[in-house]
């Protein structure tokens, strides 16, 4: 199972950069992009001007204080989504997987690009290379296995840097780490973390889901699997469907792997019958397993063809399931995810050994299925190995 690799790639201080590039005779200075006026806020600053303290969001009174000798420029914003454009050119170059966050930064899901542009440090160093040289102005990109890890990583190796978190070695990068440096911490969260006596990511993780939860409410939970480096969330390309998924908390933990292959059947077939309501097929299969002690892990596989078929997709969960401490570990929650969505009105090229024959088979099988699902209700027809489980669990 090939690991996710996803890359972020900030600009340098972008609206700094684009007025640096226009205006080449302003290098070295403190220049300040925001208006001219006191009464608008700091958008970008050069990094002169940052080592003098002046960051974005900050006014722009406070910044003429820090900065009296700086260049106050107002915002060309035409300007810089001028550029913007040619670097998201650049991004997909590489892979249509790509999440813009702004103008000026951008998440990128190079799994599959790797075989053509070879290893996820190369394809950065390419876009950065190709950057600078056709644009004129740095960008800063961090590689991990996912979104979180990434965007701290290139968050710390700015400005025009690029850093690499090896899978393995995730927490072991992220643990001397503040806690600020993790999403979902806010000044007020910081402020309370600290009152446990939590300062580093390695801090966190000693405090249990249980006390997370009921200092900080849902967003505990989300604490505690980032502190442990856990983000299933995919790259999302502007305008696409996110994802199509189910999953199940049970009153009871499930001990047995084959307990949970059942469950897993089950999840499967709720998918694919609203992918094929919402006419979308998927091509990446997504699992998610919460263990009793509220540890969260998450797997996932990148299919050559999408797919939209029960069996297709609970064949690829079981394999992930494998994966997993199922079976060792009781388990509270399961659930099967498919993303990387196409649409009816999306192009594919089938995959070399696609059978097309098979393929109709399964379709017409399946709309027969759908077919008594909408006339009877859903759980009519089950699979012989789920009739007694959805029957008790009262399940549809």
């Amino acid at each position: 199972m090939t690991e996710n690799l996803i890359i972020h790639v900030d600009m340098d201080a972008f609206y700094a950069s684009v007025e640096l590039l226009d205006n080449p005779e302003l290098r070295g200075q403190c220049v300040i992009v925001g208006g001219a006026s006191n009464r608008g806020v700091v958008c970008s600053a050069s990094y002169e001007a940052r080592k003098l303290g002046v960051r974005s969001a900050m006014p722009i009174v406070t910044a003429r204080k820090l900065c009296p000798k700086g260049v106050f420029l107002p915002v060309r914003r035409a300007r810089y989504q001028e550029i913007s454009r040619k670097v998201f050119e650049i991004f997909h170059q590489y892979t249509p997987l790509v999440e813009p966050i702004s103008l000026d930064e951008a998440f990128m899901d190079v799994t599959s690009s790797t075989r053509l542009f070879g290893s996820g440090e190369e394809i950065a160093a390419n876009i950065r290379r190709q950057i600078e040289s056709s644009l004129g102005i740095t960008a800063s990109a961090g590689i991990a296995k996912n979104k979180l890890v990434a965007k701290i990583a290139s968050d710390l190796c700015k400005p025009n840097g690029l850093l690499v978190v090896p899978a393995d070695k995730t927490q072991d990068f992220l643990d001397p780490l503040p806690i600020s440096r993790l999403w979902g911490v806010g000044p007020a969260s910081r402020d309370k973390l600290r009152s446990l006596g939590v300062k580093t990511i390695h801090d966190v993780r000693k405090l249990t889901q249980e006390m997370l939860s009921a200092n900080f409410g849902r967003n505990g939970e989300v604490i505690y699997a980032f502190a442990r480096g856990m983000d299933d969330r995919p790259v999302e390309p502007p305008g696409a469907a996110k994802s199509i998924g189910r999953e199940i908390t049970f009153d009871h933990n499930v001990y047995t792997l084959e307990e949970a292959y059942k469950w897993m059947l089950f999840l499967s077939e709720r998918v694919a019958r609203r992918m094929r309501k919402e006419e979308a097929t998927g091509r990446t299969v997504n699992i998610k397993v919460k263990y009793a002690d509220f540890v969260q892990v998450t797997r996932s596989v990148t299919l050559e063809s999408p797919t939209d078929d029960p069996g297709e997709i609970y064949t690829h969960a079981k394999k992930l399931l494998q994966k997993t401490l199922v079976g060792s570990k009781a388990v509270r929650l399961l659930g099967v995810t498919l993303s990387q969505l196409v649409t009816p009105g999306q192009a594919w090229q089938p995959g070399l050994f696609d059978d097309p024959t098979a393929s109709e088979r399964k379709r017409k099988l399946n709309q027969a299925l759908d077919g008594i699902w909408d006339r009877f209700g859903s759980g009519t027809v089950e699979p012989a190995a789920l009739v007694t489980d959805v029957a008790k669990h009262n399940l549809r």
